[in-house]
């Protein structure tokens, strides 16, 4: 199976964002990464896919369902989560990744420990999605940079288990925005490779609602650095604080309504735990976004 997936979103022709590539995809069309946490405590649906046949069968119905490149992360990253060994993240998730890559499915790891990171490329998996933007490990650099594999660098102060107190900025957009660029130096300065880098801004990680509704409208900023932006906003507390979130398997609709906003502000990726509807969704908000203008 191609990584150039022809199920999600229909394209958009006259898209404002340049046309590049990345991870073997054309960002000309808003792409979607499911999310496929093989944990037993992540927020939304920790303990659903430990098992790896599960795991394994839920990464394939999000690829049917449209998703463009598969997300599987070992680790809960929630707001007050400890750390866990690398070794039981790497158990947890390398029959997985390597079963959906045999597949010729598009996928990606999302850790922050750099022998994660090798240990999945080497079971098939093609981008590295790093909270820490590289920053946790001192070795993760120079993995991504050996290996020339795509990187998502989303931004986030401290660990998830301190990073609430962390929320203090004077200007979230400007400062998030810094903040970024330096971590993209010091990833070039490694030797990743620019054209490999996507930026993810963090909501929720390490800000407040009110910081997250002012990042999500400050995407055009921090697509001014010169990178596509990717927004994980699914299912997330940040929802729940608005109007209409209950329990995190309630908040797709809010999800949703923040996704298509952020993709309106320039983001070119969504990671989202619902797929089927947000890809529908796509379909239909591009096409109307691409008929706005027609007399």
């Amino acid at each position: 199976m191609s990584s150039e997936r022809t199920t999600g979103p229909a394209p958009v022709t006259d898209s404002p964002k340049p046309f590049r590539r990345w991870a073997g995809l054309t960002l000309d069309r808003p792409r979607v990464m499911g999310v496929l946490n093989v944990t037993p405590d992540s927020f939304s649906d920790g303990g659903e896919h430990l098992d790896p046949r599960q795991a394994v069968a839920a990464g394939l119905r999000l690829a049917e369902e449209g998703a463009d490149i598969i997300d599987v992360g070992g680790e809960s990253t929630r707001p007050g989560a400890s750390a866990i060994g690398a070794e039981v993240e790497r158990a947890r998730i390398l029959p997985v990744i390597c079963a959906l890559a045999g597949h010729g499915l598009l996928v990606s790891v999302d850790t922050r420990n750099a022998s994660t990171m090798a240990a999945a490329l080497d079971a098939g998996a093609t981008v590295v999605n790093d909270i820490s933007g590289l920053t946790h490990d001192p070795r993760a650099c120079a993995v991504v940079a050996e290996r020339g594999c795509p990187v998502v660098l989303m931004h986030m102060r401290g660990e998830p288990d301190t990073m609430e107190a962390l929320a203090a900025y004077d200007d979230v957009v400007s400062d998030v925005r810094r903040e970024l660029a330096a971590r993209v130096d010091a990833a070039e300065r490694a030797g990743v490779q620019r054209e490999n880098i996507v930026l993810d801004p963090g909501i929720s990680f390490a800000k407040r609602w009110e910081q997250n509704t002012t990042l999500l409208r400050g995407i055009p900023r921090l697509a001014e650095l010169g990178f596509p932006i990717m927004v994980g906003v699914s299912r997330k507390l940040f929802v729940r604080s608005l109007p209409g979130g209950g329990r995190p398997k309630d908040r797709f609709a809010g999800s949703l309504a923040a996704e298509l906003f952020a993709v309106a502000q320039g983001a070119s990726i969504l990671r989202v735990h619902d797929v089927a509807g947000t890809v529908q969704a796509l379909r239909v908000w591009t096409v109307l976004d691409r008929t706005a203008d027609m007399p």
